[in-house]
């Protein structure tokens, strides 16, 4: 049996004793992160969940009443007017997104002049502010002075009342997002295509693969984990969309973009009913984690398709 030296013995002492007072270290930096989280995050949402059993109207003591809140919410036509715009708004901004960011990442992915300039480009109007891309829409979508139909006016269009029509009000706010959030997407996008090995395109080429075939068999394989990213966060965003409404159209006109968020600010802040629009706040909740869920078993089963 080997013996070690003194020596030894108090160096690897001395050792053990100072990983041990380093293994505090990492949490003392994630702690500031912690505490804000907990205070402006996660107190809130569990505060907000007890919340949505009452009836509180912001003075007073909040009043118990159970499930009275979420039963009603199945009598409400409001509520359902604002579930199926952000469905409608969800099921046409989503594709889109996801489509025209792809499309415009592997066209900027190509080596060719001016790449940088045009990605600065797609994605500059990601880093204004939402309410000065609202504004700023408000008046390019203008009936009679924007410029929107300035220049569909020059293709024989008639002047299109964008934001002030039950029928087209809607499309303007899909219009206003698609052009402010696509270059979020396509940042990933391009960080995805970037990650995939030139040699596979180079061997599939001389195998005699066309464009369709490199990106059918490479492109799309290689990029579906961002395509799954990209896909959760817009589905995420597309169901909480209220700036841009709150700017554009508060609602309006009617309730024609009415949204859930939308519904909840005004059902909490104007109308005062903070139990009401915290059992809304609950209900919207449940439906993202319901879709992560989908995805995610999606995403699961084609991988084990491919494997």
């Amino acid at each position: 049996m080997r013996v070690l030296p003194q020596a030894a013995i108090r160096v690897g002492a001395q050792g053990e004793v100072k990983k041990r007072q380093l293994l505090p270290t990492p949490y003392l930096f994630i702690l500031p992160y912690l505490a804000l989280f907990l205070l402006f995050r996660l107190g809130p949402s569990i505060a907000g969940l007890a919340v949505g059993f009452t009836d509180w109207q912001a003075v007073g003591a909040p009043k118990w009443v159970g499930l009275a809140n979420f039963q009603a919410m199945l009598r409400d036509p409001r509520l359902g007017e604002a579930f199926r715009n952000t469905l409608g708004f969800a099921g046409v901004t989503v594709p889109l997104l996801v489509v025209l960011s792809l499309a415009l990442a592997m066209f900027l992915n190509r080596p060719m002049r001016g790449r940088a300039i045009g990605r600065v480009a797609v994605f500059m109007p990601f880093v204004i502010m939402s309410t000065v891309v609202g504004v700023l829409w408000t008046w390019l979508l203008d009936k009679d002075f924007g410029l929107v139909n300035s220049y569909l006016s020059l293709f024989g269009v008639a002047k299109t009342p964008w934001l002030v029509s039950e029928r087209t009000a809607m499309w303007g706010i899909i219009l206003t997002t698609v052009w402010w959030t696509v270059g979020y997407n396509m940042v990933l996008f391009l960080a995805g295509l970037q990650d995939i090995p030139g040699e596979l395109y180079e061997a599939a080429r001389i195998d005699g693969a066309g464009p369709i075939g490199l990106f059918r068999d490479i492109t799309l394989p290689m990029l579906a984990p961002t395509t799954f990213l990209v896909i959760m966060l817009t589905i995420i965003n597309s169901f909480q969309v209220f700036d841009q409404v709150y700017v554009m159209t508060s609602g309006g006109p009617g309730t024609a973009t009415l949204t859930l968020v939308q519904y909840i600010y005004t059902t909490s802040f104007q109308f005062q009913k903070f139990g009401y629009g915290s059992a809304v706040t609950v209900l919207l909740f449940l439906m993202l984690v319901f879709v992560a869920f989908f995805q995610i078993r999606a995403y699961r089963r084609g991988l084990q398709g491919v494997q």
